[in-house]
């Protein structure tokens, strides 16, 4: 396959590996939430009086491991992330995707100080925000990994020449519609878990939008299953939230329940933890799904639907 001349291998890779890193990050910050070692260590940024940096590792043990580990990763991610976006600055002609590297850069310059925040003044409201702009920040990431990839460049060259068609159960308007509302759905759904796994409360809404996300992401894989081009992150998204229904279940049975009582503790967070996980590929998948609807849909582009065999337009 002939490669695309505005494309570059290894700032897509720059991009794919500080999404990569950002999900080890929401994955350690499960597992400091799930295990209560928010605030093994109470001071920041040092951490109990060391730089964080030179901190020995001697002393790293049970809650302070998860909570120090979280915050060097955090570093890392931090690091990256003004990689990704200098790279950006330098190779990448799109104006839009620079600001996109900025607000990716200023996004995890504030899940910093959240993170910080929450340790000093003790507030759980601060936990739950920096919970959700985690899972935000890290599909700001696989988008930038989405527009740096082969795919996007490729895919430009077939709209201009009107060569990309896939065949969608709806039409290209209603489909770029249920894709949206399915990746908002699945982001309100994690909110409504930060909030349950940080405060215990609003189990009823987390129950309601997890039959909503589920609705719609079968009202979804149903009108594009025939797509070659969308089946992977179809079938993707369909495994996930297979997963996820298995594993909200039991998290429900450890954490609410009586029997949970009995469930060894490393059970318990391996469960709760990935939950979380597997909420924030959800919601990526879910969101570069639709990027890639919103791409393939584009006005010049026609999009034929099975039923009637007819080309629909936006």
């Amino acid at each position: 396959m002939k490669q695309h001349v505005n494309y570059s291998p290894w700032l897509h890779r720059m991009a794919r590996l500080t999404a990569a890193a950002t999900f080890l990050l929401i994955v350690i910050g499960g597992i400091v939430t799930s295990t209560d070692s928010g605030l093994a260590v109470p001071d920041w940024p040092t951490t109990f009086g060391y730089n964080m940096f030179l901190y020995p590792l001697s002393e790293m043990e049970g809650g302070i491991l998860y909570e120090h580990t979280h915050r060097l990763m955090g570093s890392l991610v931090g690091l990256l992330t003004v990689i990704l976006f200098i790279w950006l600055l330098a190779k990448d002609s799109r104006k839009w995707l620079k600001w996109l590297g900025l607000i990716a850069l200023v996004g995890v310059s504030v899940q910093g100080i959240l993170g910080g925040l929450r340790v000093t003044q003790l507030n759980l409201g601060l936990a739950i925000v920096h919970a959700c702009l985690a899972q935000a920040f890290f599909a700001l990431l696989c988008g930038i990994g989405w527009f740096t990839s082969r795919g996007w460049w490729e895919s430009q060259s077939e709209n201009r020449s009107g060569r990309r068609a896939f065949q969608v159960g709806l039409p290209a308007r209603k489909l770029r519609r249920l894709s949206l509302s399915t990746t908002c759905l699945i982001y309100i759904q994690l909110i409504f878990g930060a909030v349950l796994r940080h405060t215990g409360s609003r189990l009823d809404a987390h129950l309601i939008f997890a039959f909503l996300v589920a609705l719609h992401v079968f009202l979804l894989a149903r009108s594009i299953r025939q797509s070659e081009d969308m089946f992977r992150p179809t079938t993707l998204l369909v495994g996930l939230l297979a997963v996820q229904l298995l594993l909200g279940t039991g998290a429900f049975i450890a954490k609410l329940t009586a029997l949970g009582e009995t469930m060894a503790t490393v059970l318990t967070v391996a469960i709760t933890t990935a939950h979380v996980a597997g909420g924030a590929l959800m919601l990526v998948t879910s969101f570069v799904l639709t990027l890639k609807i919103y791409r393939f849909t584009d006005a010049s582009i026609t999009v034929e639907t099975p039923a009637s065999g007819a080309l629909a337009t936006e």
